[in-house]
């Protein structure tokens, strides 16, 4: 049964460039401009209409983009839940300028290890996440550490809690990684692991979807009965201002949004494209968390079940469950 039937999350691309080369990830290897700030007040102006609640500006690195401070400030004004992923190069020089205007701030940390995450990392940015929660806890400011998963380094979960998050009160996040694509992610998850992430997930202060779990242990997304709704439940535009369908890593078109957001969602051509969400072939198995998770949001199903829990539990403890509903 479908709760919700308009889209409630904007990922935001407001740049596919980069100052890190991870591994797992293909999209600093795009060209790309930036999103400029007039276009983005017209965007999120109808994404309010649309009734879309979260904006998550991304990228590429969304530091990167100059006036950053500025689009985080529009959709707060407009009364969107804000969030931003950073690998933290770029978070203590902006630091100061971003207090108050990220809800949801989430500090990349993949090991323990400098080398390690490091290398996952492509770049030397260790000591800039360590710089960076020093920083931001001096700005009365509370990140979250997200650690993606693999099954090389889930034995390193704890020592993760126990040297970052524990000591500074921070919440630990667990990003199981997925795959896409031709991106090279490694050994899929075994079911030891799995098992592994839904004990941790009953620890205080850290946040696992247990839907990704469940739905992982099931074979991901099958097009025959999908669970994704990844295009009705989030609007994907891309730096160019283009609308990216049916979501972006499994995306067919991108249609240009030429200021008239609200109207283009709802055209024919694009909820055509919409009805498509999770029935491509590319889509048997995926578990893309950017989409599941919201699509676990919209309706009531097993996943539902699932999820609700631990995004009550988040939404909790950083005190955003109000602005859910």
């Amino acid at each position: 049964m479908r709760l919700i039937s308009h889209p409630i999350l904007c990922n935001y691309y407001v740049t596919y460039r980069c100052n890190a080369k991870c591994g797992f990830c293909d999209i600093w290897e795009r060209p790309s401009p930036y999103v400029d700030i007039e276009t983005a007040t017209k965007n999120l102006d109808d994404l309010k209409r649309l009734g879309v609640k979260v904006i998550d500006f991304t990228g590429g690195e969304p530091l990167l983009h100059q006036q950053i401070d500025q689009l985080l400030k529009l959709a707060k004004d407009r009364g969107f839940i804000t969030t931003l992923t950073t690998n933290c190069l770029l978070y203590p020089k902006w630091a100061d300028k971003l207090r108050g205007l990220v809800d949801m701030l989430h500090f990349s940390l993949d090991s323990p290890d400098e080398d390690e995450h490091n290398k996952s990392r492509g770049v030397a940015c260790f000591d800039f996440v360590k710089q960076s929660i020093t920083k931001a806890e001096a700005l009365g400011e509370r990140p979250d550490i997200i650690f993606t998963v693999f099954e090389h380094n889930v034995q390193q979960i704890e020592e993760v809690y126990n040297k970052f998050c524990a000591p500074n009160d921070l919440i630990l996040i667990l990003n199981p990684v997925f795959e896409y694509a031709d991106v090279e992610t490694g050994h899929k998850l075994s079911s030891e692991t799995l098992s592994s992430l839904n004990r941790w997930s009953k620890k205080k202060n850290v946040y696992l979807n247990n839907a990704f779990v469940s739905l992982r242990k099931d074979g991901g997304n099958h097009i025959d009965d999908p669970v994704c709704r990844a295009a009705s439940s989030t609007i994907v535009i891309s730096p160019e201002n283009k609308l990216m369908l049916p979501c972006y890593h499994l995306g067919i078109d991108e249609i240009p949004i030429e200021n008239d957001l609200f109207n283009l969602y709802q055209s024919e051509k694009v909820q055509k494209l919409v009805a498509l969400e999770g029935r491509l072939p590319a889509c048997e198995g995926c578990t893309i968390n950017c989409y599941m998770q919201p699509s676990f949001a919209v309706e009531i199903n097993k996943y539902f079940w699932k999820a609700l829990p631990s995004t009550l539990k988040y939404n909790w403890m950083k005190g955003t469950w109000k602005e859910l509903f």
